[in-house]
């Protein structure tokens, strides 16, 4: 493991048990053999359509959710053991997808913060505690006298600064941001994904960013995962990706992407995928993608392609990635 990695994923599998019948079940593969890592102080955006299993990693990785199999190292230690969870969840947290969900209702902003304090008793007294609190507050940009109102007094962008003060209150390594703009106005996604970068700089702090706005993504990442139906299908620096695409999925998301130049935006080809995404319960046989691949062949329904190295730092699952550039 290099020393600069903070997180390395082995071949991570999560698996629900579905009901199909009375006494009938079978396996829905939300992640399907997953491996990446995530370097210190870099963000790694993982992008994907819906159901693609962006945020069953998300939870998976901080063990809200049992792996199914697979290995999840943090600082060069295998997380295995009930005291590894605790001791790694004191270095990481989540900052959730909907702000207005993911607060209680009947607890004021101060006890919303002070709560990870409170069960990792980081903390010698109740003025420190305030004194921390108040802290992450002005890190967040929520003034003082918010912190004895409740949730439902706020905005949307606000509820999420709570959120946000909460994952920072253990003072973490490792962060992992579930689509954490997408319920928010646009241009309280600007404020809020700028305050990310901040905070990341101030804090010496490692994301996981989850999103489906390719914009976005493109701003906050360093390096970018792309999934498809459970599957890693490519993943490659940010630049890289955007300008050299080499798996036919990420193509057709890259041509999706509004360009500002006019002139630009009108050379630019759509790729409209044909058919629907496969339900995760009946995935294809062979490459998840073949159904809606243009340069599908063969092999593709024979076997899944290995998720490989194809040029530095560039990582595609696909047989016919050369064949398409």
């Amino acid at each position: 493991m290099n020393q600069d990695t903070l997180v390395e994923v082995k071949h991570l599998k999560e698996y629900f048990n579905i009901t199909t019948g009375l006494f009938t079940s079978k396996p829905l593969k939300a992640v399907d053999d997953v491996s990446f890592s995530i370097r210190r102080g870099e963000t790694l955006g993982l992008v994907g359509e819906s159901g693609c299993g962006k945020t069953t990693v998300g939870r998976t990785l901080l063990h809200l959710y049992k792996p199914t199999s697979g290995e999840i190292w943090f600082e060069g230690k295998k997380i295995e053991t009930k005291k590894d969870i605790l001791e790694y969840r004191r270095k990481s947290a989540m900052v959730f997808q909907d702000p207005y969900s993911s607060l209680n209702p009947r607890m004021t902003v101060a006890d919303i913060i002070g709560e990870p304090l409170d069960v990792h008793k980081m903390y010698a007294n109740q003025a420190e505690r305030q004194e921390r609190i108040l802290d992450l507050m002005a890190k967040v940009g929520l003034n003082s006298e918010h912190a004895n109102r409740y949730a439902h007094e706020f905005s949307g962008g606000q509820r999420q600064r709570i959120g946000i003060a909460r994952a920072l209150s253990v003072n973490p390594q490792f962060v992992v941001c579930d689509e954490p703009v997408s319920a928010l106005d646009v241009s309280i996604q600007a404020q809020v994904i700028n305050m990310f970068d901040e905070l990341q700089d101030q804090m010496g702090l490692t994301y996981l960013f989850i999103a489906h706005d390719l914009l976005v993504v493109r701003h906050i990442s360093d390096r970018i995962a792309v999934m498809y139906l459970g599957k890693m299908v490519e993943l490659a620096d940010a630049a890289e990706i955007y300008d050299h695409p080499l798996h036919p999925y990420t193509r057709s998301l890259m041509s999706a992407v509004p360009l500002p130049d006019p002139k630009k935006a009108r050379e630019n080809k759509r790729i409209v995928l044909s058919g629907d995404i496969p339900s995760p319960l009946n995935a294809p046989s062979g490459c998840p993608f073949r159904t809606r691949c243009p340069y599908a062949t063969e092999e593709c329904a024979a076997s899944m392609p290995e998720f490989k190295e194809v040029a530095s730092g560039h990582f595609v699952a696909c047989h016919n990635f050369a064949q398409i550039v």
